[in-house]
């Protein structure tokens, strides 16, 4: 068992500060337990899928959710999106879009590819930590995953 085994978010995030808020607010919230962070989507897709840097991993342990950044390099959310939804094996993972973006077709395309939720970034770090915890709330504890 390596330490990825346990990750119950897998936050998908380029943004330093945007991924150290995101923690700050699940702390303040009290959901302090198995976070793990990758900068794009090609490293989301590496350790859902036990490859690369992640190949020890055990492909039994998947996240309980996974927070998708929109915008990054490499490959975008709506790509990482794509192939987590489209594969039998990972299309269960409950993903949740967190993007700065209010465009209608954003929100359309990740709903038409499957995605289970959709969160608009507040720019105050209350209104996104009270976003925070109820995602937390929701996922974490409310949300029943197959095991």
């Amino acid at each position: 068992m390596t330490d990825y085994d346990d990750v119950e978010i897998l936050l998908v995030e380029d943004s330093d500060s945007d991924a150290e808020m995101t923690m700050r607010a699940f702390k303040r919230s009290n959901f302090v337990n198995r976070l793990y962070r990758v900068r794009d989507g090609v490293e989301a897709l590496d350790f859902v899928m036990c490859r690369g840097a992640f190949a020890d991993r055990d492909a039994n342990q998947m996240p309980k959710v996974l927070l998708l950044d929109l915008k990054m390099p490499r490959l975008n959310g709506l790509d990482v999106l794509r192939e987590l939804k489209s594969r039998p094996e990972t299309k269960a993972i409950p993903v949740v879009v967190m993007t700065s973006s209010h465009q209608d077709r954003d929100i359309e395309q990740c709903y038409q590819l499957g995605v289970n939720g959709y969160v608009t970034k507040p720019v105050q770090f209350d209104s996104f930590s009270e976003a925070i915890a109820n995602i937390g709330m929701y996922w974490l504890t409310v949300n029943e995953v197959k095991r």
